[in-house]
């Protein structure tokens, strides 16, 4: 089945009804279960959501205890900064708030900088690195007091928010908004395949959900993630796009809608399309 979804993927060709919805239906079963080995596997024998749910409680605990390496305090940092990830992903701009960690005023990224690297360089956390100002390659435009932190495990994240209750994923319920199980997953996976990170961010023009390098056209390329039928509506986008200076190409944007169309530059793509996603594979004609 896999080799038909990959080929459907390099023809830019969507996928018949029927083998949308097998496909979308696995994608949102991975949202719930996750990637991690020992929650795959117990999905697999039991097909039990409550026993998956007992193996990310194992893992998040150990998480939370393994910083060990640590005195108290800065153990305690951490921790916090971890328990903050879903809830600043639920915020508008979806940024660390550097604030909150000790619910005090005038604290920055340096003043965490050693409980983020812990984080990060750990494979606990992954991070997305703010730009405003667009230009390949990116790693020079980074900002590095501007950052958002995903869960490295969209099942750890679903976890968190809906519990036992599958419904909250599986049928689309409209008082959910899965915006940020979405953009965890096409983190998580775009990170996988060795594309550096990064979101773009300006107070006057909105935001983008993510940046990537086009190493082709030596541009970048803005990945907007959306989770439900207004998938065609981002303004932020739009203007992003618009914006001489930033030079863009090509722009995706991934949703559960079924057909891949081109728009101009824009693609609309399959979200579960992004698991063939490589710096070195064109996403769009």
């Amino acid at each position: 089945m896999k080799n038909l979804e990959k080929e459907a993927f390099e023809a830019h060709r969507s996928l018949d009804e029927p083998m949308h919805r097998v496909f979308l239906d696995l994608f949102k079963k991975y949202l719930l279960v996750g990637g991690l080995p020992d929650a795959v596997n117990r999905f697999v024998a039991s097909n039990n959501i409550v026993e998956v749910r007992r193996v990310h409680d194992a893992i998040q605990q150990l998480y939370r205890e393994d910083a060990a390496q640590y005195d108290a305090e800065n153990k305690l940092k951490i921790r916090r900064i971890y328990d903050l990830i879903p809830s600043n992903l639920e915020n508008k701009k979806k940024r660390v708030q550097f604030n909150e960690i000790e619910g005090k005023r005038g604290k920055t990224f340096a003043t965490y900088a050693d409980e983020f690297e812990y984080l990060i360089q750990s494979g606990v956390a992954i991070e997305v690195k703010s730009i405003s100002n667009p230009r390949f390659p990116l790693v020079e435009s980074t900002m590095k007091n501007l950052m958002k932190l995903y869960l490295n495990d969209v099942g750890l994240l679903t976890n968190i928010l809906y519990r036992y209750n599958i419904r909250a994923v599986l049928d689309d319920e409209r008082s959910i908004n899965l915006g940020s199980v979405y953009e965890s997953v096409v983190a998580s996976e775009l990170l996988a395949h060795g594309y550096h990170l990064y979101y773009y961010d300006n107070k006057g023009k909105g935001e983008v959900d993510f940046l990537i390098d086009d190493y082709d056209r030596l541009t970048a390329v803005p990945v907007e993630v959306k989770s439900g039928k207004d998938y065609a509506r981002h303004k932020a986008l739009d203007k992003f796009i618009a914006n001489p200076d930033y030079h863009i190409k090509r722009a995706v944007v991934l949703s559960n809608e079924r057909e891949f169309r081109t728009e101009g530059i824009k693609e609309y793509i399959p979200v579960y399309f992004v698991m063939f996603f490589r710096p070195s594979t064109p996403m769009m004609m």
